[in-house]
């Protein structure tokens, strides 16, 4: 799964390498709002699917925000980008765990655009304007509970 993130960003980054190498890193430590010294932020929320590790239960959410802390080191003109996708327990479940989401391809293509454009206005001075491909999600009664947890299921079976 993680591969596929980094496959997308690296296919797109290459279209804008303007002579720097720039890697995507998972880590589950960084916090949003607090970037470490000479680091930037950009937090951007898509659609993900969650399945609790308990009970098997999948639900959507709208509002899976992923955090991003990125540098670029000019001297060797590499850049580091950390990536945490922010996780959600489950509503059924005492004690439950803690679940990664799960982005699907189109949203995950429109966030690493997102998060290049970013990259580019930030480390680069290009300006895009406020444009920016909203995440495709799904009709949720609240954040993260679907309409019917049938509907839910189904969209998710199929969705595998």
């Amino acid at each position: 799964m993680d591969t596929d993130w980094t496959h997308i960003f690296q296919e797109k980054a290459a279209e804008y390498a303007q002579g720097d190498n720039w890697t995507l890193q998972f880590n589950k430590r960084i916090v949003p709002d607090h970037p470490n010294s000479g680091w930037e932020q950009y937090i951007r929320n898509t659609f993900g699917r969650f399945r609790c590790s308990r009970c098997n239960r999948t639900w959507p959410s709208n509002l899976v925000k992923v955090v991003f802390h990125m540098r670029l080191n000019n001297r060797t003109h590499q850049g580091t980008i950390k990536v945490r996708r922010m996780r959600q327990n489950c509503k059924k479940c005492i004690s439950a765990p803690m679940e990664t989401p799960v982005i699907d391809s189109e949203n995950l293509d429109i966030l690493m655009e997102s998060l290049l454009k970013n990259i580019r206005k930030k480390f680069y001075n290009e300006d895009f304007g406020p444009v920016s491909r909203r995440h495709v999600g799904v009709d949720v009664k609240s954040p993260h509970e679907p309409v019917t947890v049938r509907a839910a299921w189904l969209e998710f079976v199929i969705w595998m």
